[in-house]
């Protein structure tokens, strides 16, 4: 079953950030049974270059590979999708007239605007057909809400047509309500809760990215009935399980 069809029908999806541009970092992740990586070019040092290569071996590893933008802008998400992503994340959508700019910039006509290029995406031209026909079929935009004004828009974003789920930034959330990272105050619980009652009225898949690489924390959210999660990021994964060995050495 495609991911596609997954979040449609609020099936679990674990996945996980890749910041660090080194396919070993790919196969390493890999091995652990994740069902996506997203590859981030908001807030690390991959280029448009260097995604390519990452999506190839994500997928040649038999995971969806998905691409965090730097932006919601016309031309990073087209280069993107031609480069063979299965699917962006956007930042910053805080109302239906953004997630309705992502969908037209990922979509050809008529749905979208997207200019047509035959890259990898297209099989360098021999598969346009196949890859126009997986476009409206398969292809996956999510909308991230990091921002109080996408909590307070939610019901318009979750309903644009296109926009298959939605993953709560929890850091640039509380950022946006000026106590970034402090994740237990009252107002920032109180926005989470909407977020949540909002989706699932709505039967809406929930994602949120759970920053710590802990599983008891992954487990809060699937048992709060979030199917889409993002489970930390590599260098997370890689520095906290170093200092708490090295700990017991000290």
């Amino acid at each position: 079953m495609s991911l596609k069809q997954k979040l449609k029908n609020n099936e679990l999806t674990v996945g996980s950030w890749v910041t660090i541009g080194h396919q070993s970092v790919v196969e390493i992740m890999a091995s652990a049974g994740f069902d996506w990586l997203t590859i981030d070019m908001e807030h690390s040092v991959i280029d448009l270059t260097m995604a390519q290569n990452l999506m190839g071996h994500i997928q040649a590893a038999g995971m969806k590979a998905l691409v965090r933008v730097s932006k919601n802008e016309e031309v990073i998400i087209k280069r993107i999708m031609d480069a063979g992503a299965d699917g962006i994340i956007v930042p910053m959508v805080n109302s239906r007239e953004d997630a309705e700019q992502a969908v037209r910039y990922v979509k050809y006509p008529p749905m979208g605007k997207r200019g047509v290029g035959l890259a990898r995406a297209q099989k360098y031209g021999t598969g346009f057909d196949e890859y126009k026909q997986w476009l409206n079929d398969e292809s996956v935009i999510i909308a991230q809400v990091e921002h109080i004004d996408s909590v307070n828009n939610l019901e318009e974003i979750i309903s644009t047509p296109g926009i298959d789920g939605i993953m709560v930034g929890p850091y640039d959330l509380s950022g946006s309500m000026n106590v970034p990272g402090e994740y237990d105050r009252p107002e920032v619980k109180k926005a989470l809760l909407k977020v949540e009652e909002v989706c699932k009225k709505a039967n809406f898949p929930l994602g949120f990215h759970v920053i710590a690489p802990e599983y008891d924390k992954l487990k809060e959210k699937i048992d709060l009935g979030y199917s889409f999660l993002a489970f930390s990021l590599d260098f997370l994964f890689l520095g906290q399980k170093a200092r708490e060995e090295m700990a017991k050495v000290k």
